[in-house]
Protein backbone atom coordinates (compact mmCIF):
# COMPACT_ATOMS: atom_id res chain seq x y z
CA UNK A 1 0.00 0.00 0.00
CA UNK A 2 2.95 2.37 0.57
CA UNK A 3 3.94 2.00 -3.06
CA UNK A 4 0.33 2.56 -4.17
CA UNK A 5 0.09 5.73 -2.06
CA UNK A 6 3.09 7.33 -3.70
CA UNK A 7 2.25 6.11 -7.19
CA UNK A 8 -1.06 7.99 -6.92
CA UNK A 9 0.44 10.97 -5.12
CA UNK A 10 3.42 11.50 -7.45
CA UNK A 11 1.78 14.06 -9.81
CA UNK A 12 0.52 16.08 -6.82
CA UNK A 13 3.28 15.58 -4.25
CA UNK A 14 4.70 19.09 -4.67
CA UNK A 15 1.31 20.44 -3.53
CA UNK A 16 1.94 19.06 -0.05
CA UNK A 17 4.31 22.02 0.29
CA UNK A 18 3.02 25.58 0.14
CA UNK A 19 6.00 26.48 -2.08
CA UNK A 20 7.89 23.36 -3.15
CA UNK A 21 10.93 25.11 -4.76
CA UNK A 22 11.45 27.16 -1.58
CA UNK A 23 11.02 24.04 0.57
CA UNK A 24 13.69 22.27 -1.48
CA UNK A 25 16.15 25.09 -0.82
CA UNK A 26 15.20 25.55 2.85
CA UNK A 27 15.43 21.85 3.71
CA UNK A 28 18.75 21.47 1.90
CA UNK A 29 20.16 24.44 3.82
CA UNK A 30 18.98 22.99 7.15
CA UNK A 31 20.32 19.52 6.38
CA UNK A 32 23.61 21.00 5.19
CA UNK A 33 23.98 22.87 8.49
CA UNK A 34 23.41 19.65 10.46
CA UNK A 35 25.83 17.65 8.30
CA UNK A 36 28.60 20.23 8.66
CA UNK A 37 28.09 20.58 12.41
CA UNK A 38 28.24 16.86 13.16
CA UNK A 39 30.45 15.49 10.38
CA UNK A 40 32.47 18.50 9.27
CA UNK A 41 33.31 19.71 5.79
CA UNK A 42 34.73 16.42 4.47
CA UNK A 43 31.32 15.05 3.45
CA UNK A 44 30.82 14.52 -0.26
CA UNK A 45 28.58 11.50 -0.89
CA UNK A 46 25.01 11.09 0.38
CA UNK A 47 22.54 8.25 -0.11
CA UNK A 48 18.86 9.18 0.16
CA UNK A 49 16.96 5.93 0.75
CA UNK A 50 13.42 7.35 0.54
CA UNK A 51 13.79 10.18 -1.93
CA UNK A 52 10.21 10.41 -3.25
CA UNK A 53 10.09 13.03 -6.01
CA UNK A 54 13.44 14.42 -4.83
CA UNK A 55 12.67 17.10 -2.26
CA UNK A 56 15.87 16.58 -0.25
CA UNK A 57 18.06 15.04 -2.98
CA UNK A 58 17.55 17.92 -5.41
CA UNK A 59 18.45 20.61 -2.89
CA UNK A 60 21.51 18.77 -1.58
CA UNK A 61 22.74 18.17 -5.13
CA UNK A 62 22.41 21.92 -5.74
CA UNK A 63 24.80 22.35 -2.78
CA UNK A 64 27.32 20.15 -4.64
CA UNK A 65 26.87 16.93 -2.72
CA UNK A 66 27.23 13.78 -4.82
CA UNK A 67 23.76 12.30 -4.50
CA UNK A 68 22.51 8.77 -5.00
CA UNK A 69 18.80 8.34 -4.34
CA UNK A 70 16.28 5.51 -4.30
CA UNK A 71 12.62 5.00 -3.51
CA UNK A 72 10.04 2.22 -3.49
CA UNK A 73 7.86 3.98 -6.08
CA UNK A 74 8.87 3.78 -9.78
CA UNK A 75 6.59 6.73 -10.59
CA UNK A 76 8.21 8.90 -7.91
CA UNK A 77 11.66 7.97 -9.20
CA UNK A 78 10.65 8.85 -12.75
CA UNK A 79 9.42 12.27 -11.66
CA UNK A 80 12.55 12.81 -9.53
CA UNK A 81 14.67 12.11 -12.62
CA UNK A 82 12.68 14.66 -14.61
CA UNK A 83 13.00 17.28 -11.86
CA UNK A 84 16.75 16.63 -11.69
CA UNK A 85 17.14 17.01 -15.46
CA UNK A 86 15.19 20.31 -15.41
CA UNK A 87 17.72 21.67 -12.93
CA UNK A 88 20.77 20.30 -14.74
CA UNK A 89 21.73 18.07 -11.82
CA UNK A 90 23.61 14.78 -11.88
CA UNK A 91 21.83 12.44 -9.45
CA UNK A 92 21.76 8.66 -9.71
CA UNK A 93 18.17 7.47 -9.12
CA UNK A 94 16.88 3.91 -8.81
CA UNK A 95 13.93 1.92 -7.43
CA UNK A 96 14.67 0.10 -4.16
CA UNK A 97 13.12 -0.87 -0.84
CA UNK A 98 15.01 0.79 2.03
CA UNK A 99 15.11 -2.58 3.79
CA UNK A 100 17.44 -3.69 0.98
CA UNK A 101 19.50 -0.49 0.71
CA UNK A 102 22.95 -2.11 0.80
CA UNK A 103 21.83 -5.21 -1.09
CA UNK A 104 20.69 -2.84 -3.85
CA UNK A 105 23.35 -0.11 -3.87
CA UNK A 106 26.38 -2.25 -2.90
CA UNK A 107 28.48 0.77 -1.91
CA UNK A 108 29.21 3.06 1.02
CA UNK A 109 28.51 6.77 1.47
CA UNK A 110 29.57 9.50 3.86
CA UNK A 111 26.00 9.98 5.09
CA UNK A 112 22.76 8.05 4.63
CA UNK A 113 19.52 10.03 4.93
CA UNK A 114 15.86 9.02 5.26
CA UNK A 115 13.71 12.14 5.59
CA UNK A 116 10.10 13.23 5.82
CA UNK A 117 8.85 10.36 8.00
CA UNK A 118 9.82 7.66 5.49
CA UNK A 119 11.03 5.10 8.05
CA UNK A 120 7.66 4.71 9.90
CA UNK A 121 6.13 3.29 6.72
CA UNK A 122 7.85 0.11 7.98
CA UNK A 123 5.28 -1.42 10.29
CA UNK A 124 7.37 -3.41 12.79
CA UNK A 125 10.52 -3.05 14.87
CA UNK A 126 12.02 -5.97 12.95
CA UNK A 127 11.53 -4.24 9.57
CA UNK A 128 12.93 -0.96 10.88
CA UNK A 129 15.94 -2.74 12.39
CA UNK A 130 16.56 -4.49 9.08
CA UNK A 131 16.48 -1.12 7.31
CA UNK A 132 18.87 0.46 9.83
CA UNK A 133 21.26 -2.49 9.47
CA UNK A 134 21.23 -1.96 5.70
CA UNK A 135 21.83 1.79 6.21
CA UNK A 136 24.75 0.91 8.47
CA UNK A 137 26.31 -1.24 5.77
CA UNK A 138 25.89 1.68 3.36
CA UNK A 139 27.69 4.06 5.75
CA UNK A 140 31.45 4.47 5.54
CA UNK A 141 33.55 4.43 8.72
CA UNK A 142 33.50 7.90 10.23
CA UNK A 143 30.22 8.74 8.52
CA UNK A 144 26.69 8.51 9.79
CA UNK A 145 22.95 8.41 9.37
CA UNK A 146 20.33 11.18 9.49
CA UNK A 147 16.63 10.34 9.85
CA UNK A 148 13.73 12.78 10.19
CA UNK A 149 10.39 11.62 11.59
CA UNK A 150 7.07 12.86 12.89
CA UNK A 151 7.05 13.25 16.68
CA UNK A 152 4.47 10.61 17.48
CA UNK A 153 5.01 11.07 21.23
CA UNK A 154 2.97 14.28 20.81
CA UNK A 155 0.15 12.59 18.88
CA UNK A 156 -2.93 10.93 20.33
CA UNK A 157 -2.59 7.36 19.06
CA UNK A 158 -6.26 6.40 18.99
CA UNK A 159 -9.45 7.12 17.11
CA UNK A 160 -9.79 9.01 13.84
CA UNK A 161 -7.92 12.26 13.17
CA UNK A 162 -8.33 14.87 10.46
CA UNK A 163 -5.09 16.56 9.38
CA UNK A 164 -5.52 19.54 7.04
CA UNK A 165 -2.69 20.18 4.57
CA UNK A 166 -4.19 23.32 3.10
CA UNK A 167 -5.43 24.90 -0.13
CA UNK A 168 -3.17 25.33 -3.16
CA UNK A 169 -3.75 27.28 -6.37
CA UNK A 170 -2.01 25.98 -9.50
CA UNK A 171 -2.70 26.98 -13.11
CA UNK A 172 -5.89 28.69 -11.99
CA UNK A 173 -7.22 25.56 -10.29
CA UNK A 174 -7.83 25.07 -6.59
CA UNK A 175 -6.61 21.95 -4.79
CA UNK A 176 -7.67 21.09 -1.23
CA UNK A 177 -5.45 18.56 0.54
CA UNK A 178 -6.21 16.75 3.79
CA UNK A 179 -5.43 13.49 5.55
CA UNK A 180 -7.54 11.16 7.66
CA UNK A 181 -5.72 8.94 10.17
CA UNK A 182 -7.45 5.89 11.64
CA UNK A 183 -5.58 4.20 14.48
CA UNK A 184 -5.49 0.56 15.50
CA UNK A 185 -2.93 0.41 18.28
CA UNK A 186 0.34 1.95 17.12
CA UNK A 187 -0.49 1.34 13.45
CA UNK A 188 -2.72 3.76 11.60
CA UNK A 189 -4.15 3.93 8.12
CA UNK A 190 -3.58 7.23 6.36
CA UNK A 191 -6.01 8.32 3.65
CA UNK A 192 -4.67 11.23 1.63
CA UNK A 193 -7.42 13.21 -0.11
CA UNK A 194 -6.82 15.63 -2.98
CA UNK A 195 -9.87 17.59 -4.08
CA UNK A 196 -9.57 19.40 -7.43
CA UNK A 197 -11.99 22.34 -7.63
CA UNK A 198 -12.39 23.88 -11.08
CA UNK A 199 -15.25 26.13 -10.04
CA UNK A 200 -18.05 23.83 -11.16
CA UNK A 201 -20.82 22.30 -9.04
CA UNK A 202 -18.90 19.02 -8.73
CA UNK A 203 -15.28 18.47 -7.73
CA UNK A 204 -12.85 15.69 -8.58
CA UNK A 205 -11.54 13.82 -5.56
CA UNK A 206 -8.69 11.36 -5.38
CA UNK A 207 -7.77 9.34 -2.31
CA UNK A 208 -4.58 7.33 -1.70
CA UNK A 209 -4.15 5.04 1.29
CA UNK A 210 -1.26 3.55 3.20
CA UNK A 211 -0.18 2.72 6.75
CA UNK A 212 2.28 4.15 9.26
CA UNK A 213 3.76 2.87 12.51
CA UNK A 214 3.45 5.59 15.16
CA UNK A 215 6.81 4.73 16.68
CA UNK A 216 8.40 7.01 19.24
CA UNK A 217 11.86 8.49 18.78
CA UNK A 218 13.29 6.73 21.86
CA UNK A 219 12.52 3.34 20.33
CA UNK A 220 13.88 4.44 16.95
CA UNK A 221 17.15 5.55 18.55
CA UNK A 222 17.49 2.20 20.33
CA UNK A 223 17.02 0.41 17.01
CA UNK A 224 19.67 2.65 15.45
CA UNK A 225 22.06 1.66 18.22
CA UNK A 226 21.16 -1.99 17.80
CA UNK A 227 22.05 -1.67 14.10
CA UNK A 228 25.54 -0.47 15.07
CA UNK A 229 25.35 3.33 15.15
CA UNK A 230 26.92 5.19 18.07
CA UNK A 231 26.39 8.60 19.67
CA UNK A 232 22.76 8.43 18.60
CA UNK A 233 20.88 11.58 19.49
CA UNK A 234 17.76 13.57 18.76
CA UNK A 235 17.96 17.13 17.46
CA UNK A 236 15.01 19.50 17.83
CA UNK A 237 14.25 22.87 16.24
CA UNK A 238 16.70 22.37 13.37
CA UNK A 239 14.27 20.93 10.80
CA UNK A 240 10.51 20.79 10.41
CA UNK A 241 10.57 17.36 12.08
CA UNK A 242 12.76 15.89 14.84
CA UNK A 243 16.11 14.74 13.45
CA UNK A 244 17.81 11.55 14.63
CA UNK A 245 21.51 11.14 13.89
CA UNK A 246 24.02 8.36 14.54
CA UNK A 247 27.73 7.88 13.91
CA UNK A 248 29.68 4.93 12.54
CA UNK A 249 32.89 4.27 14.41
CA UNK A 250 36.23 4.59 12.65
CA UNK A 251 37.94 6.74 10.07
CA UNK A 252 37.58 6.72 6.31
Amino acid sequence: MTKDLYEGLTPFYHLVYQDWPKSIQRQASQLNTIIKEYWGDDIHTILDVGCGIGTQALGLAQLNYQMVASDLSPDAIERAKQESEKRGLNITFSVADMREAYTHHQQQFDVVIACDNAVPHLLSDADILQAFQQFFQCTRAGGGVLVTVRDYDKEERSGIHLEAEGVRIEDGQRFILFQVWEFEGDIYEISMYIVKDEGEEECQTQVMRSHYYAIGTDKLMKLMEQAGYEQVRRLDDVFFQPVLIGMKRGQA
